[in-house]
């Protein structure tokens, strides 16, 4: 608990430059990804961070491609890879995003759910998505899921 404090009081850059442990990895909680990494690229970003997690659109890649695109501290994790994805300008303007690669589509399973910070306020919406290969609605369920997080609003951040 007491090295995520430190953390969080640390700038993109300190972050990077600082060695980690052997048998520690990048493995930030939702209200670190919301709260910290999240509010500084709404905040316009910071070139350090991408290091971390990249901007990267996931809808115009195939799953299989993900763990090489992943940032420097995820890269060869098996478990998890972390990317900031740009909101389409259709998704914007109210409509829905686009979701479909060139070999299948993601597709959200059940519904949003709230990220609460510690003082129980709503700071995020976490929505869960799984790859299907072929085309809807008779496209084949794979192993592939992502979690998107969405900042409730800016000011929720602060």
């Amino acid at each position: 608990l007491l090295f995520k404090k430190q953390m969080c009081c640390k700038t993109p850059k300190e972050i990077m430059e600082q060695e980690l442990p052997v048998g520690f990895r990048f493995y930030p909680t939702e209200v670190e990804l919301i709260l910290f990494y999240l509010r500084i690229q709404l905040g316009g970003g910071d070139a350090t961070i991408h290091s971390l997690i990249p901007v990267l659109d996931v809808f115009s890649v195939e799953p299989t491609q993900l763990p090489n695109l992943a940032g420097e501290r995820c890269r060869g994790d098996g478990e998890q890879w972390l990317f900031f994805v740009p909101r389409q300008e259709r998704e914007a303007r109210g409509g829905r995003p686009s979701r479909t690669t060139g070999s299948g589509y993601w597709k959200a399973t059940g519904s949003p759910g709230p990220v609460f910070s510690p003082d129980n306020r709503v700071i995020g919406v976490k929505k869960t998505m799984v790859f299907y290969t072929g085309k809807a609605p008779t496209g084949r369920k794979t192993k592939w899921k992502m979690n998107e997080y969405k900042a409730v609003d800016e000011t929720a951040c602060v």
